[in-house]
């Protein structure tokens, strides 16, 4: 999977903490999807993105760390994602996994899953864990979630600390996932780069 401008991520910033979810049995599937990978791959120019975006939450706050859960993901396992949600109907599924046939930015090495976590590792409180399927983890929605009290402040505190800086490195939101971020546009990212396959 190395070469083709895919990096390491820590080789660049190795302040940058990883834990892939894929790589463990913590994640929705309960399945160990990567094996023995362990390290997070993106292409280099997102990866380089995300050092910047490290940097500049060391600036505002010495304390915190990004935590990154995922990054390059291969079409296969993409497919197996999709596979483990066909309960949901496929027009609701792609609000939480991309469709293999189209693939991901995650796909192509230019999308990121992360929160923040302190220097020790523990993980600050962003309202829901990661992969969580329900609006409690849509970014559109924190304002109102905060209202009726089902986030608190700390919580929308913490995940628009992650997203100032990421967004300030250059990656863009989506509406459902407050840990995802995508460097480019899917169009962009597809001028750009060729899915990784396997």
């Amino acid at each position: 999977m190395i070469g083709d401008g895919i990096v390491n991520i820590q080789e660049l910033d190795p302040t940058i903490f990883v834990n892939l979810k894929y790589s463990s049995k913590d994640n929705f599937l309960k399945q160990d999807i990567y094996g023995n990978i362990d390290k997070c791959y993106l292409r280099r120019e997102p990866a380089e993105m995300l050092s910047i975006a490290s940097k500049t939450l060391k600036k505002y706050h010495p304390e915190l760390r990004l935590l990154v859960y995922d990054g390059l993901r291969t079409r296969s396992v993409q497919q197996k994602l999709w596979d483990a949600l066909d309960t949901i109907p496929e027009t609701e599924r792609t609000q939480f996994v991309a469709d293999p046939k189209k693939g991901s930015i995650h796909n192509y090495g230019a999308a990121v899953d992360l929160t923040l976590a302190y220097e020790d590792g523990s993980q600050l409180d962003m309202g829901t864990g990661y992969d969580h399927f329900s609006e409690l983890a849509f970014p559109i929605n924190e304002d109102s979630l905060l209202a009726i009290g089902r986030l608190d402040k700390n919580q929308v505190k913490n995940r628009r600390i992650l997203r100032k800086v990421m967004t300030e490195a250059g990656f863009h939101t989506i509406t459902s996932e407050w840990w995802h971020f995508n460097a480019f546009s899917y169009h962009d990212t597809k001028n750009r780069y060729k899915i990784v396959e396997n």
